[in-house]
């Protein structure tokens, strides 16, 4: 059950901080302009990709460890679903962020703003890809309390 905990955590913080990113931080900083967006771009994709990389990664870990343990189909979908992000990524977006990174780019030039909004667009299919990958709301209340975690809120009736 603690396996199962732990990816339903990671499928949730990084579907949540995935979506975020395109309904918040990445209009923000292109409200500021194509050379102040890029600017603030890069230092975010540097931190961002530690942070979505380990969650992928451990989640996806951690749903196999949970379906090995027998938690079931819909724990390995979840965790294949949140792995499948790391190929997506390092295939069909690492190029955009590539071309974003270089520093021969004039940060203030057409050519970046429709990088940066090319970008978002792959962000957003990223983020679609993981959100399919979270399971029902009361899932993770049962998890916490199938491993004596009592839940503040669970959005399920209990069992």
């Amino acid at each position: 059950m603690l396996l199962e905990l732990i990816a339903t955590l990671c499928t949730g913080l990084f579907a949540g901080a995935a979506i975020y990113v395109n309904l918040v931080e990445h209009p923000a900083r292109l409200e500021c302009g194509t050379a102040a967006a890029l600017q603030q771009w890069r230092p975010s994709y540097a931190r961002a990709t530690v942070m979505q990389a380990s969650l992928a990664i451990v989640g996806l870990l951690a749903a196999l460890g949970a379906w090995a343990a027998g938690r079931g189909a819909p724990v390995l979908v979840a965790g294949l679903l949140l792995g499948s992000v790391v190929p997506l990524t390092l295939v069909v977006i690492f190029p955009t962020n590539k071309q974003l990174l270089a520093p021969t780019l004039d940060a203030a030039s057409p050519r970046a703003a429709e990088l940066l909004a090319r970008w978002n667009r792959l962000h957003a299919v990223r983020s679609g890809a993981e959100r399919r990958g979270t399971t029902r709301p009361g899932d993770l209340a049962a998890a916490c309390r199938g491993v004596g975690v009592r839940a503040p809120v669970t959005f399920a009736p209990p069992p």
